[in-house]
């Protein structure tokens, strides 16, 4: 498993990006922005793109949900992905079969 975390989407280390999943097979991204046309889209499509073939299971996105951000803190803290949300991505991931 290897971790990349973005320091800057401009300019986006695509490489790296690249790299790692054609090492792995595999892709989680995670981003405390909405799904929709968001950083981690970009990513997903970039990896689309260039390592489709790479990939040994589908991508798994990990986003806030498409809904205003509350104002609240405690609700607000419940929109973003946490330590549990991604440790369960990866293993549901993990479990996945191979593709050939």
């Amino acid at each position: 498993m290897e971790v990349i975390d973005l320091r800057s989407i401009k300019p986006l280390d695509s490489e790296t990006i690249l790299s790692s999943v054609r090492k792995t097979g595999r892709l989680v991204v995670v981003d405390v922005a909405p799904a929709i046309c968001g950083v981690a889209a970009e990513v997903m499509a970039i990896v689309a793109e260039h390592a489709f073939t790479a990939l040994r299971a589908p991508i798994i996105r990990l986003a806030a949900p498409d809904v205003p951000v509350p104002y609240s803190i405690e609700l607000e803290q419940l929109m973003y992905p946490t330590t549990e949300t991604i440790t369960a991505a990866v293993r549901r991931l993990c479990a996945l079969p191979s593709r050939a």
